[in-house]
């Protein structure tokens, strides 16, 4: 089965206005998996220009897993200040350890906190492989541009030959144009693409409010122990149990400090 011309005129399009276009992000330049893996952990959930500036401190101290592996789950945590969902922090920390011991798995998921989006973005980010990751913003794009179906690497081998490109592309547009509430007019497919002027939504499931939650709760006292190494399990016992509950701090020896996690 071959792709329609209009079909493959669209995606052409989109790896053109990449190659001329893409953002210049750091780890872009890079196949290395580790580096892959750091970039799609600090940036899920987070804006790309916001999470950017962690993604370039957390691999300047920690550049390969080993280097992570022997250090301090405090000293991640102290970096992960500010950027939410400590437990990333603690699951690279963990992938850290185990891809030093035994080296990168066949299966990629074995990985502590790699589901089926961060997996399927190693894959192609990293090994090239024509795999494209399923997040909001690629799924967006495709069902605007090709709402009958879009094309692969089996119908247009050009997606294969250039799978890090097209991934990387059509994420991209899903962030800058193609948005929750289409930009049509700043669109590079504005002439092409089928949905173009249509007012349809398609936005990210809306988190929950952050002011007084459990989040906001639980990093106010890791933030506490980060800054301090320890601080006071009474000030919020329900947050303190939680935090331990995830491997992110310990109870002290007195029962009434909460302190960062032991090796």
């Amino acid at each position: 089965m071959s792709v329609s011309p209009a079909d493959e005129q669209l995606a052409r399009s989109i790896l053109d206005w990449f190659d001329v276009d893409g953002r210049d992000w750091p780890w872009r330049a890079s196949r290395d998996p580790w580096v892959v893996l750091v970039s799609e952990v600090c940036l899920q959930q987070t804006q790309v220009a916001r999470g950017a500036v962690y993604v370039e401190r957390i691999l300047d101290r920690f550049p390969q897993p080993p280097d992570l592996a022997v250090a301090e789950l405090g000293e991640l945590l102290a970096m992960w200040q500010g950027l939410g969902y400590p437990r990333r922090a603690r699951n690279l920390w963990l992938a850290a350890q185990q891809v030093t011991e035994t080296g990168w798995p066949e299966r990629l998921r074995d990985l502590p906190g790699v589901g089926p989006y961060t997996e399927a973005a190693i894959r192609c980010f990293a090994y090239e492989e024509p795999v494209l990751p399923p997040d909001i913003n690629t799924r967006r794009v495709l069902a605007r541009v090709y709402p009958a179906g879009a094309p692969d690497h089996g119908t247009f081998p050009l997606l294969g030959e250039r799978a890090w490109a097209w991934g990387q592309a059509v994420m991209e547009l899903g962030q800058t144009a193609c948005t929750a509430k289409a930009k049509c007019g700043t669109c590079v497919l504005e002439q092409l693409c089928p949905s173009a002027g249509t007012e349809e939504v398609i936005a990210s499931p809306r988190q929950k409010r952050y002011a007084g939650s459990m989040r906001e709760r639980r990093g106010t006292l890791l933030r506490a122990v980060t800054d301090a190494g320890a601080t006071a399990w009474d000030s919020d016992p329900e947050a303190a149990e939680s935090l331990v509950t995830d491997g992110l701090a310990t109870r002290g020896g007195t029962e009434h400090e909460l302190l960062l996690p032991p090796r």
